[in-house]
């Protein structure tokens, strides 16, 4: 409840004239709004009695009333009046007219004796969203009553009403409405139509039913007060101990004594139900005890005071109630001992006012929290609840592909910095209203060149100075003046000249300074033109000289991947935005219409913007002057309609929070403008009206901003060092506060604090209470705050937060108070175990009402993100627990991080499927299963693969909008080049991505596993260079191919220019700055653990070497120069024996059967397939063959029906002879406009019929029309990248290469496997090697992330497959009933040249790509059907090389547990 009779009780004394002084020094504990020991929340008595309720840390506890206050009545209660009834019936029905053919019909029951009233309302010819806005009426109510017996749906309206939506049947709308409390003497409401924004009232008002009275045999009945109460505590108890207003407080009064007189009225006495109510509660039997059992002369107001007060030295504890009445008997044992010595108690009173009272509470109490459960119990639940699952795709906004045109000045500057040759340290554009501006700071040695450029068609005059500290105008030495300057007092003006652009007919002005001393560190300045002065936005143009670590800003380009049009009026309103926050949370929430029409990528517009604002790379502040209030007004009105985004499009929801977490909450309550109003209370109260204390006064004044809960824990920090001055400055710079930012405000802060130490006391306790208001308006995502905003707090302390009162959200978990105070009572503990636990278990219990509508969303919606936030604090603090943990507890972590992963982003199938993963591999080490650690390695390598995936979508999004909308605002190029990794970094992601990292090695070894890590699984071929560390050559850049080999890599590094590769030793995280860069940049990256094979690449130092990764291995091997020279697509091939194509022709037939396959009519894939049919034995399954033989292709490029396409083609062959490889996509696309000759089409379907295969032209010609158009992508396959360079590589005659067309149904396999009868590792001719994907066996031959299931199996022992490798691959592809058009050229045949693989194999259908779930696949948890499908798949694999006489590379698939070969080929 919001604060129970004891402590209104306590308070009431407490705050009492006489004890104010006391009230002072206690004051922040008692507004701290957290349940403790005494929640200490005033709110009003509904009813008063000889027995008080009373609150100590999550119980209610009833006992006596100690304080006195007045006499108590009964409450008594008696019929009402009701309206007539039918008796006949039972039933009172009345009929309203609302609206032309619009009825409503109310039809109420006459209740019995312990029932309900069932009112049921009808509104015929109604529409499809109609809501009932109700209240109930009591006798004596002004307002209306809010029944808590609700419809399904219901939500409540402003703490006014109560909205139920009505049930559509058939053309009318149905409502039923169950009041089980007889106080009620009628419903008043309105209805009102959704769709419509209509409302429906009675004649221009509300509504008003009554109902009748409950018949009752307790009329001249009271219910004892003290039953009354100990059922409220007994109700409030089943509720999970919810916070409730004082409203709510006294309906849950009401409703205990409501199911009091339904007991009475089932014929129990009142001494059945105190024996009942008794026997539960013997919270009040203890409660008794300690007031009989306390023979003292002590008054009891005392003790409660003297108990409140260790209570607080102790650390504001969460007591048991048994240990409540330990403390209380502690206190008074306490203040007996003062009694005893001669202390009157008025001594007593003076000494528990001043402290001065001995205890030894604190130390016992601060070493351990006492009565908090060490750890909470998670419920089990099903993780698929967790699933988020959404098809949308980013959608580029369409950009003009012709080249950008360069303004007069960029083309000036281009110009200019091609023959600057020294580091340019940065470039800025100025927007001067049509106009440019551009600086350029070049620093070759020893000196600092500025240059500038402005196309103002006016003379242009620079006044400007020299600053040797941040601000300051400094009039330069006139050895630094260019020619014709004039030197004023602390200035000097210098003149533009006008230059020409190249073959431009316009003219531009600039200048160019050097400044050779290295004392001055930047340069203010403002231009004069045409009789005006030209200044930054109202405020200076400045120059930083210190930017050496920043790059140089990139041109915007041409803003593809992003919604350029937002982008670029959000640079335009800029200007607009710097003025103050207000401005740009409203210029966001005008935005926020137009960034929601324009799909994720306007949200992710607005994203990046606010997020270079929360980063400080935009201005917050300049010249103007706005109110607090005015800024959290802002902050309500953008979050509300980012709360409607997340609300009204499920699939935003991720990126809408991301947004949230960027922008405060704003504050209720008017609590923005007591920022302004309270520094005074903190000035006067603690006499600090001077120096820091007024600069920050007049800074809050003039636009409070995030930095004043930086400044402001900066002076707690130091306050609490005893003055510390360093500790003031440390806490600034660590949340990224420096002097110059200080003095940067336009309400400067100069001064560093200097507070007497008689001013300690009070100044801790006022800024720890300012804090809290601070956060309220800046800080959504704070944990403290967060919670408070969702549970409710009323404060009235002295000067801070007056008045100020929060409502608990409505409809809060069970239990869900308690468990977020386990939270913060374990928010600093070391162990964290239990903590994230926690902290994961309120998120799990939040979700569902983040889900459902309800007008305190947006406070969830902050609060789950501070929980979320708090995890990865909490994780990167747990790093110490874990340096010596045990693999299960290292993994149970990792469950944990990913569980809160799976709570925090959309589209979360493969995370979830990680999670079941690692919890059956939990399982599987618990059980001593031998395989743990080889499933485990699996299911981390898929949670790698799931966290790159993640960072790479945010990139894809992100990131181009980031760059775009940077360079318009001229933002750090260094930070623009990391906007997204340190987006993914700030997240638990990075916490994820750190343990996978410690797990690793340990299942490497206990797995026996291999010896390298591939971050990067990038081939390349380079010039081998080692390095000490990266760090050393990340500015170089290379000027051939290099594979780096450097002992240490941080993870903060660049990969440098001509790199193709980075091995290392080390272990950087899989999401730190250097493997993104190397992914995005398609470096080679990976960790080696094996010192022997580092030191052998090390060898072969300034040698060509070729790398081959896999997802866990690199194959490397020395390669020559010319190989590196004729590598066209980075697919390196070996020096191989010259091999030659024959030229097929044409046979006349347009289909043939398996019988008919020739080595003139098919290639090997076709001839192989047709043999097996015939000679393996019936276990072996071979699917139904046809083919479209040799010189089809040809043949139908020759029919009159494609004559235009025959000479398009011609002219496109001639272009890529001519060395234009551009041409080869054209060529594929014009292959695919080939028409069928109608002869194709009959021989194909006679063919396939005779074969009994389906027809696809059965099903219609669109059916016919796929098979069609896949039979032409195999075509046209002959020309992709991949095997057009293949061909010219070994000299192959392209023009000589022949595409037949094998044409099988598709089987829609369960799993799908690939052989090689020899070990290809090992070149092992005694044991078979093979691999097994669930679904198609595209995953597993195409370019598909991921392992495959792996094992071998010794040809003299079939039955005893070992499985090598556990699958980590994420997806797995599937199709229904169908057929695939397989390549088999005449270039797959060629002894020596590995052509398999080069060309398309084409379903008729699209394959639907699946997330996969391992932990329920019996191939991985049933070990007799694993050891079973496995054998069987080496049992085909050792046949099919029987049949042929050599090893074989075979490929299959498993359906219902029957083995199907495909293909075979001989293994290369």
């Amino acid at each position: 409840m919001s604060g129970a009779v004891g402590n209104n009780l306590l308070l009431q004394y407490c705050f009492s004239p006489t004890r104010l002084e006391h009230k002072r020094r206690i004051n922040s504990s008692i507004s701290n709004w957290r349940s403790s020991f005494f929640q200490l929340q005033a709110s009003s008595l509904t009813h008063q009695s000889p027995l008080s309720t009373e609150f100590h840390g999550q119980r209610l506890t009833v006992k006596k009333n100690i304080l006195r206050m007045g006499k108590q009545r009964a409450v008594t209660r008696s019929s009402q009046a009701v309206l007539a009834t039918d008796p006949s019936s039972g039933q009172l029905v009345e009929k309203f007219n609302l609206d032309g053919n619009v009825g409503l019909q109310v039809e109420v029951s006459s209740p019995t004796s312990g029932s309900v009233a069932v009112v049921n309302f009808q509104v015929t010819s109604s529409g499809d969203s109609l809501i009932l806005h109700w209240g109930a009426i009591k006798p004596q109510s002004k307002k209306w009553i809010l029944p808590h017996r609700r419809p399904v749906g219901t939500m409540v309206y402003q703490n006014q009403a109560l909205r139920s939506p009505f049930v559509k049947s058939g053309s009318n709308a149905v409502l039923k409405l169950e009041i089980d409390d007889p106080s009620i003497q009628a419903l008043e409401f309105l209805i009102f139509d959704e769709a419509q924004n209509k409302w429906y009232k009675n004649n221009g008002g509300n509504i008003l039913v009554k109902l009748p009275a409950r018949e009752s045999r307790t009329k001249s009945v009271s219910v004892p007060e003290d039953l009354v109460q100990i059922q409220a505590y007994l109700r409030w108890e089943r509720k999970g101990k919810q916070m409730y207003t004082p409203e709510q407080e006294k309906e849950e009064y009401e409703a205990a004594r409501l199911e009091l007189f339904e007991e009475m009225a089932k014929g129990s006495s009142i001494q059945d139900l105190r024996t009942k109510l008794t026997s539960k509660n013997d919270i009040r039997e203890s409660r008794e005890k300690l007031v009989s059992g306390s023979k003292s002369n002590i008054p009891d107001d005392l003790v409660q005071i003297h108990a409140y007060v260790r209570w607080e030295k102790a650390g504001k504890p969460n007591y048991s109630p048994e240990q409540q009445l330990k403390e209380f008997e502690e206190a008074r044992k306490e203040l007996q001992v003062e009694l005893d010595k001669g202390s009157s108690l008025e001594d007593i009173q003076k000494k528990i006012v001043k402290g001065e009272i001995k205890t030894q509470v604190a130390k016992q109490l601060e070493k351990k929290k006492f009565f908090m459960a060490e750890r909470i119990q998670r419920k089990k639940r099903d993780v698929m609840q967790l699933l988020s699952k959404f098809s949308s795709e980013p959608k580029e906004q369409e950009v003009s592909s012709e080249p950008q045109v360069l303004s007069a000045v960029q083309q000036f500057v281009k110009e200019k910095e091609n023959h600057i040759a020294d580091t340019v340290l940065c470039k800025a554009i100025y927007k001067l209203a049509d106009k440019e501006l551009l600086v350029l700071v070049a620093k070759p040695s020893g000196k600092t060149k500025v240059y500038l450029v402005t196309d103002l068609p006016e003379s242009a005059v620079l006044h400007w100075a020299l600053s040797e500290r941040p601000g300051q105008w400094a009039a330069p030495p006139l050895s630094v003046l260019p020619a014709d300057s004039v030197s004023l007092a602390k200035a000097a003006e210098t003149k533009f000249s006008t230059n020409s652009v190249d073959n431009q007919p316009y003219k531009v002005q600039s200048l160019e300074i050097t400044i050779d001393d290295e004392k001055f560190v930047g340069m203010p300045f403002v231009l004069f033109s045409d009789g005006k002065w030209i200044n930054n936005s109202g405020s200076d143009f400045y120059i930083d000289f210190r930017a050496e670590s920043r790059k140089v800003q990139k041109d915007a380009g041409d803003g593809r991947g992003t919604s350029k049009a937002l982008l670029g009026k959000i640079a335009e309103l800029e200007s607009e935005a710097q003025k103050s926050f207000m401005h740009r949370f409203n210029i966001a929430a005008d935005l926020m219409e137009e960034a929601t029409n324009a799909g994720e990528l306007g949200l992710a517009a607005i994203f990046v913007w606010m997020r270079f604002m929360a980063t400080r790379q935009l201005v917050w502040n300049k010249n103007y002057n706005v109110k607090p209030r005015e800024i959290s007004k802002a902050q309500d009105r953008l979050t509300d309609l980012l709360q409607k985004v997340y609300t009204s499009y499920p699939h935003y929801r991720e990126i809408s929070r991301m947004i949230m977490s960027t922008v405060g909450r704003g504050g209720e309550g008017d609590v923005g403008q007591r920022i302004r109003d309270e520094i005074l209370v903190i000035q006067r109260n603690n006499d600090c009206k001077g120096g820091m204390m007024e600069e920050w006064h007049q800074k809050l004044h003039n636009n409070t901003s995030p930095d004043d809960v930086v400044i402001c824990q900066a002076l707690i920090d130091y306050i609490k060092s005893d003055f510390d001055i360093s500790i003031y400055w440390k806490s600034l710079n660590d949340n990224g506060i420096t002097k110059e930012r200080l003095l940067g405000y336009d309400r400067a802060i100069h001064s560093e604090p200097n507070f007497r130490r008689d001013q300690k006391d009070g100044l801790l306790r006022d800024l720890q209470n300012y804090m809290r208001t601070l956060k309220a308006v800046h800080s959504g995502a704070d944990l403290e705050a967060a919670i408070a905003n969702c549970m409710g707090y009323r404060t009235e302390g002295q000067g801070f937060m007056v008045g100020v009162q929060i409502n608990p959200v409505p409809g809060l978990p069970s239990g869900f108070q308690e468990l977020l105070q386990f939270i913060l009572v374990n928010i600093e503990e070391k162990n964290v175990e239990a903590l994230l636990e926690g902290l994961i278990e309120a998120r799990e219990e939040l979700r569902p009402m983040l889900y459902q509508s309800n007008e305190r969303l947006r406070d969830l919606i902050f609060l789950d993100i501070a929980l979320d936030s708090t995890v990865r604090t909490a994780v990167e603090r747990g790093y110490e627990e874990l340096s010596n943990a045990s693999p299960e507890k290292i993994m149970y972590f990792i469950s944990l991080v990913i569980e809160n992963l799976a709570l925090s982003m959309d589209n979360n199938e493969d995370l979830i499927y990680c999670l079941k993963g690692w919890n059956l591999a939990l399982a599987m080490l618990k059980s001593s299963n031998d395989h743990w650690a080889l499933f485990a390695k699996s299911v981390l390598d898929r949670t790698r693969l799931a966290l790159a995936g993640k960072a790479e979508l945010f990139h894809q999004l992100l990131q181009p909008s980031a760059e775009y909308l940077g360079a318009l605002l001229g933002v750090d190029q260094g930070v623009v080049d990391i906007f997204t990794e340190e987006i993914i970094r700030g997240g638990s992601a990075a916490s994820l991505s750190s343990l996978l990292n410690r797990l690793d090695p340990i299942l490497r070894q206990t797995a026996h596993l291999g010896s390298w890590q591939v971050i990067s699984p990038v081939e390349a071929i380079g010039y081998v260079v080692v390095v000490d560390e990266l760090l050393s050559v990340q500015n170089k850049s290379f000027s051939k191919p290099t594979i780096l080999v450097a002992k240490s890599v941080r993870g903060e590094e660049e990969i440098p220019d001509g790199a193709v590769a980075v091995l290392t030793p080390d272990m950087p995280d899989v999401l730190s700055h250097v493997s993104v860069r190397a992914r995005n940049s398609k470096v080679c990256f990976a960790t080696c653990f094996d010192s022997n094979i580092l030191d052998d690449i090390r060898a072969n130092e300034g040698k060509l070497l070729l790398l081959k990764p896999s997802s866990a291995d690199v194959v490397y091997s020395e390669m020559q120069e010319d190989d590196l020279e004729s590598s066209a697509d980075s697919k390196i091939v070996s020096s191989a024996p010259p091999v030659a194509l024959v030229r097929k022709q044409f046979a006349g037939r347009y289909a043939i059967r398996s019988e008919e396959f020739t080595s003139d009519m098919v290639g090997a894939k076709s001839r192989n397939i047709a043999h097996l049919k015939v000679k393996v034995p019936s276990w072996i399954n071979v699917p139904t063959s046809v083919a479209l033989p040799f010189g089809v292709f040809e043949t139908v490029l020759s029919d009159d029906l494609n004559e235009v396409v025959a000479t398009e083609l011609q002219v496109l062959k001639t272009k890529l002879d001519g060395g234009d490889f551009n041409a080869l996509g054209e060529i594929r696309d014009t292959v695919l406009e080939l028409s069928a000759p109608p002869q194709l089409v009959k021989e194909l379907k006679n063919v396939m019929q005779q074969s009994d295969m389906p027809w696809p032209g059965d099903e219609g010609s669109q059916r016919w029309e796929q098979a069609w158009m896949a039979i032409k992508k195999v075509w046209a396959s002959k020309w992709n990248e991949r095997a057009y360079f293949s061909t010219r590589k070994v000299k192959l005659d392209h023009d000589y290469l022949c595409m037949a067309v094998l044409v099988q149904e598709i089987i829609n396999a369960d799993y799908a496997f690939v052989i090689h009868t020899t070990n290809p590792s090992s070149g092992d001719s005694s044991e078979i090697y093979a691999e097994v994907v669930k679904g198609l066996g595209e995953t597993l031959v195409g370019a598909y992330p991921g392992r495959a299931l792996s094992f071998v199996c010794k040809k003299n022992d079939l039955n005893s497959p070992q499985v090598l490798g556990y699958p980590s691959k994420p997806v797995g592809l599937y199709i229904k009933r169908s057929m695939i058009f397989r390549s088999d050229s005449n270039g797959e045949d060629l002894e020596g040249y590995a052509g398999a693989g080069l060309y398309d194999s084409v379903p008729m259908d699209e394959e639907e790509e699946v997330v996969l779930d391992y932990s329920s696949d019996p191939l991985i948890v049933d070990n007799n059907f694993r050891s079973s499908i496995l054998s069987s798949i080496a049992k085909a694999g050792s046949t099919i090389e029987d049949i042929y006489g050599s090893a074989q590379d075979v490929e299959g698939v498993v359906k219902d547990g029957k083995i199907y070969v495909v293909q075979t080929r001989p293994q290369m």
